[in-house]
């Protein structure tokens, strides 16, 4: 295999990414007629057709989809290939990619990245927050190498190792009306409710124990940050349903008073990354130390 070149890969992994050669192209900041003859290129050298145009989409053919399989492995393996000589070249250990919801990312990473930075101080750590939704997205097309997410994380290319279970809680501020020793969905359907914002799985997991009791909760405002809740919960201006590990600090029991809730109600927090993803000593260590958080 020697005339198999490694550009004509990455090319053609761009274009099935992407769905067209044009966008391939401006990726890889080549023209299209060089995304082209790259990829007539490769089809010569394999001796069989591997992308197809449906409409303007480019659509990888079934050995095109067998090979896709074999370039993401292609190309992890020259990363880590590439990572190695980096400790070599300059003692750097590599780069890591978590992505995770703000909750996470807020009150449970910072001592693992602490324990991580004092370790490796030449780690590369980028993290990135949004829905559960999206962070699978970015583990998918590879953009994120590991995912700290609330379950259900659907898809067969994924490894989920569940790590805790996150209990929540009701929250008012702690100068306000008290709430019973224990808080059921009817009590809170009474207050106003500021919640989060629907379209993440936190929210669709409030909302289901609600609608158990027959409930569909009627928020006065519905927000994407827990701090803001917090922020307004503390004003006065409403009653949460809270992830517990939200209303730990000594800051938030000042201003906020929180009840169990009756029925339980909790979320399982899991480690997610792609099945065929290869670990590197930065993956590696940087799965064990979020291990550790639970």
């Amino acid at each position: 295999m020697r005339t198999l070149k490694l550009d004509q890969l990455q090319t053609f992994t761009e274009v099935i990414a992407r769905g067209s050669f044009s966008a391939a192209a401006e990726r890889l900041q080549l023209s299209q007629p060089a995304v082209s003859l790259q990829i007539r290129e490769l089809e010569k050298r394999l001796g069989v057709r591997l992308v197809e145009r449906l409409g303007k989409r480019a659509t990888p053919t079934a050995a095109g989809q067998e090979l896709l399989t074999h370039a993401r492995l292609i190309e992890e393996t020259v990363s880590t290939a590439v990572d190695s000589m980096a400790v070599h070249a300059s003692g750097a250990l590599g780069r890591v990619r978590i992505g995770t919801g703000a909750t996470a990312c807020i009150y449970l990473l910072p001592p693992a990245l602490r324990e991580l930075r004092r370790r490796f101080p030449t780690l590369e750590i980028t993290i990135r927050t949004g829905n559960t939704s999206d962070v699978l997205k970015s583990l998918e097309e590879n953009t994120l190498d590991i995912g700290l997410v609330t379950l259900p994380a659907p898809g067969r290319m994924f490894e989920v190792t569940p790590l805790m279970k996150d209990a929540f809680v009701a929250v008012t501020a702690a100068d306000g009306e008290p709430l019973p020793k224990v808080v059921t969905p009817a009590v809170l359907a009474k207050r106003p409710l500021v919640l989060y914002e629907a379209g993440g799985n936190t929210r669709r997991v409030v909302d289901e124990w609600f609608a158990k009791a027959g409930i569909a909760p009627a928020p006065v405002m519905d927000l994407g940050s827990v701090e803001a809740i917090k922020e307004l919960v503390g004003a006065g201006l409403g009653c949460a349903v809270l992830p517990a590990i939200a209303v730990r600090g000594k800051t938030a029991r000042k201003q906020l008073d929180h009840r169990a809730l009756s029925p339980k109600l909790d979320r399982t927090l899991a480690l997610v990354m792609r099945r065929d993803k290869v670990l590197t000593k930065a993956l590696r260590e940087a799965v064990a130390a979020l291990r550790r958080i639970a």
